[in-house]
């Protein structure tokens, strides 16, 4: 019988062992919640935090309680604006990745 892993766990890994993953999650995160599809961008969030800063760390740099953190980056979770600055401002940091905006020329 082959062995098999948890596919969250394997992401978790991988984006704890490797740097780049971890920066194009985040990247994706934010592309996802800029192209409408804030409920991937959450989800890819949670899975981030959990390989990086940790809910409970996170809780104490965000000045949010982890269990509020946990339901805002669920899938039904509808945090607001601030928190998920917040909480992008907080991984971004721990990565060291600076966001920059750029408009779209029109064609």
């Amino acid at each position: 019988m082959a062995l098999t892993r948890d596919f969250k766990e394997t992401v978790k890994g991988r984006a704890a062992r490797d740097p780049s993953f971890a920066k194009a999650m985040l990247d994706e995160a934010a592309t996802a919640f800029l192209n409408g599809e804030p409920h991937v961008a959450r989800l890819i969030l949670r899975d981030l935090v959990n390989a990086s800063v940790g809910f409970e760390d996170l809780a104490t740099q965000t000045n949010k309680p982890s269990k509020s953190l946990h339901r805002m980056l669920s899938e039904r979770g509808n945090p607001s604006m601030d928190n998920l600055a917040a909480i992008f401002r907080v991984v971004s940091k721990i990565l060291g990745v600076a966001f920059e905006a750029r408009g779209i020329e029109a064609a």
